[in-house]
């Protein structure tokens, strides 16, 4: 019988290790973490967004550069097998308000539990604290450190590696793949913050007054870039966090790259034009009114609104209706950095789509397939995530049993 390692006891691996058991694998995970899943647990807490209910070319746009890449995959294992997936783990899911899926039970534990089940019940074996550090000099041989820190070697038919990005160290996610990877000439792209909050130089008067503050129901427009995201973007005591600041990442990023700087535009009243905030504020403006009170009164800005205006227009509000309306209408943040790796959600570079072929096979190493966020691709939270992890891989999984089955027959 075939023998196939995994490594990574995250979504994509231990999917990629059920694909292989349900083909007759025999199958050993190595996860470096206590238990596998962590993140996935972790991702739980708030309740387990697992995939979005748009239409497909929405949903597939998301995925941006990659987006060509992903469509077959997703495409293979889709949001509605993701969805059938998890009731047949005895966890129906249900559709949000916002278009999000989620399971009824709204926690990942339940799920979690009845996936390590099934995957006992399969066979497949699970190595815990045992932490990949490279290959041996044997084909197949793969070295692992357990938690004594004693070098053990494992040889399989094949591998498949799913060691996420580097975007959680303290849950096992720190990209040390990388330089055993590029060593074995994988091209492998810089890995870059995603799904994280971005850096602003607020004034200490701002930043005492409205850290953790939301300011709702805004667009979003980074400049120069043509792309805008509306939702709800939380203030910071250094910068800014949120849906829309996260959908934003790439473009910030190329202007951060560019430039050294990006400019947010911050669209406090979407549902206006400037010519109908110009006319209310013309209007509704009271002689002894303050700028504050008279943005209040005339168009409904919320305090933290106002400072945002104020901020921007270096501490003094503006007085002429059409330059304050044009200015709520596009209030600019600078944007000097984004947070750190170490903060982010997710990653954004990996192993180049060049290097591996539809079923993710490395072209350098046959036999060694690589799955979820170790690709260089990037999404948005709202389960674009987690539904790319699982396609890919299925994909890998599914590749591998094929190869070993080809590897057989040869």
């Amino acid at each position: 019988m075939s023998t196939a390692t995994v490594i990574g006891g995250g979504p994509a691996g231990l999917v990629a290790a059920e694909e292989l058991a349900r083909a007759g694998v025999t199958v050993t995970v190595y996860d470096r973490m206590p238990s596998p899943a962590r993140k996935l647990l972790l991702a739980g807490h708030g309740g387990l967004n697992i995939t979005h209910s748009e239409p497909r070319e929405p949903f597939v746009a998301r995925y941006g550069a990659a987006a060509d890449r992903l469509a077959p995959m997703l495409g293979v294992f889709g949001p509605q097998d993701l969805r059938d997936w998890c009731a047949g783990l005895g966890e129906p899911t249900f559709v949000g308000s916002s278009g999000r899926v989620f399971p009824r039970s709204f926690r990942a534990t339940p799920l979690v539990r009845a996936w390590l089940a099934r995957l006992a019940d399969l066979g497949v074996r699970i190595e815990r604290r045992h932490r990949w550090v490279g290959w041996t000099g044997r084909p197949g041989g793969l070295r692992f450190a357990d938690a004594g820190g004693a070098d053990v070697e494992v040889v399989s038919d094949a591998a498949v590696f799913a060691l996420g990005g580097a975007s959680w160290p303290r849950l096992g996610s720190d990209g040390g793949w990388i330089d055993p990877f590029s060593e074995r000439g994988v091209a492998v792209a810089p890995m870059r913050p995603a799904n994280v909050g971005v850096r602003v130089g607020w004034t200490g008067t701002f930043a005492d007054r409205f850290e953790g503050t939301p300011v709702k129901h805004v667009t979003l427009t980074v400049r120069g870039a043509g792309r805008s995201v509306r939702g709800d973007a939380m203030v910071t005591r250094s910068g800014l966090e949120g849906g829309p600041v996260y959908a934003l990442g790439a473009a910030i990023r190329d202007a951060l790259d560019a430039e050294g700087r990006s400019v947010l535009e911050v669209d406090l009243r979407p549902d206006a034009t400037v010519e109908q905030l110009t006319a209310r504020l013309e209007d509704r403006r009271r002689p002894k009114d303050s700028g504050s009170t008279w943005l209040r009164r005339a168009i409904s800005l919320d305090p933290v609104g106002v400072a945002l205006v104020r901020e921007s227009a270096g501490g003094a509000l503006p007085r002429d209706a059409a330059e304050a309306a044009a200015l709520v209408k596009a209030v600019p943040v600078v944007v000097t950095a984004t947070m750190p790796i170490e903060r982010a959600i997710s990653s954004a570079g990996g192993i180049g789509w060049a290097e591996v072929d539809e079923s993710l096979m490395l072209r350098r190493l046959p036999g060694t397939f690589v799955a979820g966020e170790m690709l260089d691709w990037e999404a948005p939270t709202g389960g674009y995530l987690l539904q790319a992890s699982f396609s890919t891989g299925v994909v890998a999984g599914r590749g591998a049993a094929a190869w070993l089955a080809g590897s057989v027959r040869d």
